[in-house]
């Protein structure tokens, strides 16, 4: 007989926002948004305050202040942010027999067995407690036997709170939810079932596989019918931390087309971005590499605020080509490598894009998704000013 799973699911509640609070406790208990200054910057975080007046992430920051005048506005540290996220991590990892670090401010720990010697609810409780009382940060957590009935526990828990799912109970936990709530149904897919008539959980749990298959394909139809039950089989996979990603070009012939090897640098940049974004990441480190046709090598690098916008990475790249590409004889090689990178949601640099900005990269993302990586790209003529 096969023992049944025990997951819990950590979730840092409003983790920018509340990382900015521990800073300054001034900011506590008032309507705080993170994000873009800049006039058409959005919303990168917000407190439970803003929350209240229908700011949410990703909102033009334009929408977020009309809703929320009295609002404080903070650019938002995605270095310290990380550094937070680096302790309730090495918190974790002292404690708990396997975990994985899902996001920036989420973590998957699998405690199955732990039952017969301490108790899972037990445990998951105190390390609650540890992890508040050594990071001073907000959080709320989930317990089930598998990671999405888990984080929907930590969610309906929010703010600052804890939920139990019993085995055998998923199903009629998730039943009298909002079909939104299930982690992978985005605004399309919502939208659709809603149009189906669909808007409880367990509307969808009723609901012919067949027909959903039919109307939202085969491996999707048969992943809402899973997930509308409760029932996912995903492990808790330990996570190894990938410290860089680079991409090179050899030229068949040797060239001192100055043009030419802008335009090769920014397909390459644009596919090394395309490829964090899929994988949650930003970089913080950008370097490009010349190789001369005597076999001469020089690299350049530079520090760049936490990024995944292929625009500001392209940009950065062409400076660094400049001050490389000083010798004016011919190049062989050609490389640019992305390093100091940390995990994260957010697929944009919520922090400078504007929302035509991030528009464009959405676009231009599913363009790849369908198409491949290297289907669009940004033109090396652009203005980067």
């Amino acid at each position: 007989m096969f023992e049944n799973k025990a997951i819990l699911h950590v979730d840092l509640d409003a983790f920018f926002a509340s990382v900015e609070v521990l800073r300054d406790s001034r900011l506590k208990g008032k309507p705080l948004i993170i994000g873009g200054t800049k006039g058409r910057g959005v919303v990168a975080s917000c407190s439970y305050e803003a929350r209240h007046f229908g700011v949410r992430s990703a909102m033009p920051m334009k929408m977020a202040l009309n809703l929320c005048p009295d609002a404080i506005v903070v650019r938002g540290d995605m270095e310290e942010y990380s550094k937070q996220s680096k302790i309730i991590k090495e918190i974790i990892a002292s404690e708990a027999p396997l975990f994985e670090q899902a996001s920036i401010d989420e973590f998957n720990l699998d405690l199955t067995g732990m039952d017969k010697y301490f108790g899972c609810w037990k445990w998951s409780q105190e390390m609650r407690e540890r992890l508040i009382k050594e990071s001073g940060l907000p959080m709320s957590m989930g317990l089930s036997i598998n990671k999405l009935v888990s984080k929907i526990g930590a969610s309906f828990a929010k703010p600052n709170g804890k939920y139990k799912v019993d085995d055998g109970s998923e199903k009629a936990f998730l039943a009298p939810m909002p079909v939104g709530k299930i982690p992978g149904i985005g605004k399309q897919t919502d939208r659709k079932l809603r149009l189906m008539g669909v808007r409880k959980v367990k509307t969808l749990s009723e609901i012919p596989v067949k027909l959903l298959q039919r109307e939202f394909g085969a491996k999707p139809g048969i992943s809402l019918h899973r997930k509308s039950h409760g029932i996912d089989n995903s492990p808790v996979v330990p996570f190894h931390h990938q410290k860089s990603m680079s991409k090179e070009r050899t030229f068949q012939m040797d060239t001192i087309d100055v043009q030419n090897l802008k335009d090769r640098l920014t397909k390459m940049v644009t596919q090394l971005a395309f490829e964090l974004r899929k994988k949650n990441k930003l970089t913080s480190t950008i370097a490009v590499k010349l190789r001369y046709t005597d076999f001469d090598t020089h690299t350049q690098q530079r520090r760049i605020p936490f990024t995944s916008n292929d625009r500001e990475l392209i940009r950065h790249s062409h400076e660094l080509f400049d001050k490389l590409f000083q010798r004016r004889i011919m190049v062989r090689l050609l490389g640019v490598t992305f390093s100091n990178m940390v995990n994260g949601n957010y697929q944009i640099d919520l922090f400078n894009d504007t929302e035509e900005e991030i528009n464009l990269l959405n676009a231009m993302d599913e363009i790849r998704k369908r198409f491949g990586a290297g289907a669009v790209s940004r033109a090396s003529s652009v203005s980067f000013k």
